[in-house]
């Protein structure tokens, strides 16, 4: 029934596209690292409906890991942020060979999936036959006359992003079956082979370890390092080893150094030592993934590690693990909540996530690990 209803839904569109005449694809997600991972079902989606397309990414430099090794991706392009701080004439360089390099693949539809304007000026110059967007609140008449179709921007706070990025294909008559939405994100050899070496040095065993990793470049969606610490001493007193993660950025390293301080029990710390894939491989071989709302947790997601993922001030239902065994631990002491404010008041300390009492994390993690 799935398929029938499948392949009858896209004649439902006056405007749908026929991708047996699309040759390259060009999807644009200029977000973080969580956001571009969010998109992968987009790429194997449309693989699938149109297996002899070549199907590119545009990305930020920094977020490449996130797609790079997927099966369905035969090129990513990516911007460096770091760009708007050159001098003029480097910056315009670098443009112009980006430009070059998008313009000789030819593409046939632009996929863009922000309101960041660059898709659009994007689309304008390379001339796709077909292009979509987000149709945003306030979007200019240029945005809109920029692209064929729109999607809608407004996001239903009881729908995942998943969803919202297929949005765009429904848009075009081109719909996921039920395989076909889930995350991908391929570690490597390289990352396989980085992680055997951590096992032998420290005494992994794949499905012998908790993996913890309790930072965000968003200090207002951290835990208090008191209440971690407390976790892990939990955890570790219970017979469960704790191995810990975190960027190698001063912020996140900083909260990793004052939950160590905080512990009895000595966790196993990698933070800051661990590129992106690397970090997937680890979190594919845990018994368990515990973190705040961060790419790693949709990582583990990916990786089809179960997930208890703390949230407090973004909302779960848009962004909580997609498609994995997982709990969600959230106060019910805080009707305001999810408020989508960067800590109560702007402050950067969220009090719903301040008073999350240890024994709700602790019971979600039991209740996971029994499974």
């Amino acid at each position: 029934m799935q398929g029938r209803f499948s392949a009858i839904l896209p004649v439902m569109l006056k405007d749908a596209i026929d991708l047996s005449g699309v040759v390259r694809v060009l999807v644009i997600k200029l977000r973080h690292h969580g956001d571009v991972l969010l998109t992968s079902p987009v790429f194997t989606t449309l693989k699938a409906h149109a297996p002899a397309a070549q199907i590119d990414a545009l990305v930020y430099s920094d977020t490449r890991d996130m797609l790079a090794l997927h099966p369905a991706i035969a090129q990513i392009h990516a911007i460096d942020r770091n760009w708007k701080r050159l001098p003029l004439f480097s910056r315009l360089a670098a443009e112009w060979r980006l430009y070059s390099a998008l313009r000789t693949r030819r593409y046939d539809l632009i996929i863009h999936l922000s309101e960041n304007p660059r898709g659009a000026a994007l689309v304008r110059l390379l001339k796709p036959r077909y292009a979509v967007a987000p149709d945003y609140a306030g979007c200019s008449q240029r945005w809109k006359k920029s692209f064929t179709h729109r999607f809608a921007m407004a996001k239903n706070p009881r729908r995942h992003m998943v969803e919202w990025n297929l949005d765009a294909l429904r848009r075009l008559g081109v719909y996921a079956a039920p395989e076909q939405r889930q995350l991908t994100l391929v570690p490597g050899a390289a990352a396989e082979a980085e992680v055997d070496a951590l096992f032998a040095k420290h005494a992994l065993t794949a499905g012998g370890f908790i993996h913890l990793h309790p930072a965000s470049r968003w200090q207002f969606k951290c835990w208090p390092a008191e209440r971690t610490a407390h976790l892990i001493d939990l955890l570790q007193e219970s017979g469960q080893r704790v191995v810990i993660t975190a960027a190698p950025t001063q912020d996140e390293t900083a909260l990793i150094d004052a939950v160590l301080a905080k512990a009895r029990t000595k966790p196993l710390s990698l933070a800051g030592g661990l590129s992106l894939k690397t970090l997937a491989e680890l979190t594919r071989r845990a018994r368990l993934f515990i973190g705040v709302d961060s790419a790693p947790m949709h990582m583990a997601a990916a990786m089809g590690t179960p997930v208890v993922a703390l949230f407090g001030p973004s909302g779960e239902m848009e962004w909580g693990p997609w498609a994995v065994a997982h709990r969600v631990v959230s106060s019910n002491l805080h009707p305001c909540r999810p408020c989508g404010n960067d800590g109560c008041g702007g402050s950067k300390v969220s009090d719903c996530l301040e008073t999350l009492p240890v024994e709700a994390v602790l019971n979600a993690a039991r209740a996971l690990l029994v499974v």
